[in-house]
């Protein structure tokens, strides 16, 4: 099926002429900057914030491309990925006119940015293994579907989408497939980075927030064609990533060696919780997981979650989720973390033999 993007921009969005900043305006080598309203004498928080950052966040770009096998040209950096996700019904979504597909049980950020641009959501749950239901998904598209959402692997489920399924539905589908990726680190499965020549209207979402370490600093990533990138840019704020973030990931990327160790040691210690949970007669399924995390179904969810958090362990009670009644999402914790946990569920069943 043909894919048009230029068919897809909303007509604002066509017609908006960008924010023009101080820094953006500027290319080449200068000594003093008289140009932004800037204050001059420094900043107490360090040397250069008293400086806007580079507001495409060139450098960052340049190495991620490096890393990834891509152009820098083809990579959007954001405040999250929620902005990245919030920035495509902005640009592709008329409100209240326009609609998104999601695949429940899935990320609710997806939800909550299409109610806040008021567009209609369009539901097609997972089947009974968590998988994508193509054939129902496809014959839901109307001329109104802008935006298909794809988490793999999957919040809270933690399973990789078949492969097949995604390309399929991305070679089918006229408006844009969203792959969110925020966990593909701990997964033994090649991101969907690699098919962007392949599927020109497919967008990949990830995220220095999981396996990089870095939540508390906000700085997700888009990848997708230049054209699409472009528009991204466009729309966005003009300094959206603050000059913190971006010296910080530069370093976390110089250490990525270091990451990697991290990577392996969660998946290790996925595999040790994952052989302990077994044990507990109270744990009905264990979901297979690509993540860091598992979610769990247990015989009483809700008095599971009371007791770990008098226990002071927090995990997540999933069982208002479509499809996830009675389950639990417990994230991946350090040896000394995963051991408490343990030894806490030791001790609740205990409890219930009293």
């Amino acid at each position: 099926m043909s894919f048009d993007l230029e068919s897809l921009i909303r007509e604002n969005i066509r017609r908006l002429k960008p924010y023009s900043s101080a820094r953006s305006e500027f290319a080449g080598e200068a000594e003093v900057f008289l140009d932004a309203n800037e204050n001059a004498f420094g900043s107490p928080a360090g040397v250069g914030y008293n400086r806007y950052p580079d507001p495409l966040q060139k450098e960052l770009k340049g190495r991620v491309a490096e890393l990834c096998g891509v152009d820098p040209s083809q990579i959007f950096v954001g405040n999250g990925s929620d902005e990245a996700i919030d920035l495509l019904f902005r640009i592709f979504c008329e409100p209240g006119r326009d609609d998104c597909i999601v695949c429940p049980p899935t990320y609710g950020m997806y939800c909550v940015s299409a109610d806040i641009n008021d567009v209609v959501v369009s539901e097609f749950p997972l089947s009974s293994e968590f998988q994508l239901d193509v054939p129902a998904i496809l014959s839901g598209v109307t001329p109104a579907t802008k935006l298909i959402f794809i988490c793999s692997p999957n919040n809270p489920t933690g399973n990789l989408m078949e492969r097949r399924d995604v390309i399929s539905m991305a070679e089918k589908f006229r408006g844009i497939v969203v792959i969110d990726e925020a966990y593909i680190h701990f997964a033994a499965s090649e991101s969907f980075i690699t098919e962007l020549t392949q599927l020109p209207n497919v967008v990949v979402l990830q995220t220095f927030s999981k396996a990089w370490g870095m939540a508390g600093l906000r700085v997700g990533l888009a990848f997708a064609s230049a054209e699409i990138i472009a528009l991204m840019n466009r729309v966005k704020p003009p300094y959206n990533v603050s000059a913190i973030a971006q010296r910080a990931v530069l370093e976390a990327i110089e250490r990525r060696g270091e990451i990697q160790r991290w990577i392996s040691e969660t998946i290790n210690e996925r595999n040790r919780l994952i052989a302990a949970l077994k044990r507990f007669d109270f744990v009905e399924t264990i979901y297979p997981s690509d993540a860091n995390f598992v979610l769990v179904r247990v015989s009483d969810a809700h008095a599971l979650y009371r007791y770990l958090v008098m226990e002071k362990i927090v995990v997540r009670d999933r069982s208002n989720v479509e499809h996830c009644e009675g389950c639990v999402r417990i994230t991946i914790g350090t040896v000394e973390e995963n051991n408490r946990l343990i030894s806490a569920l030791e001790r609740f069943i205990q409890g219930r033999d009293i």
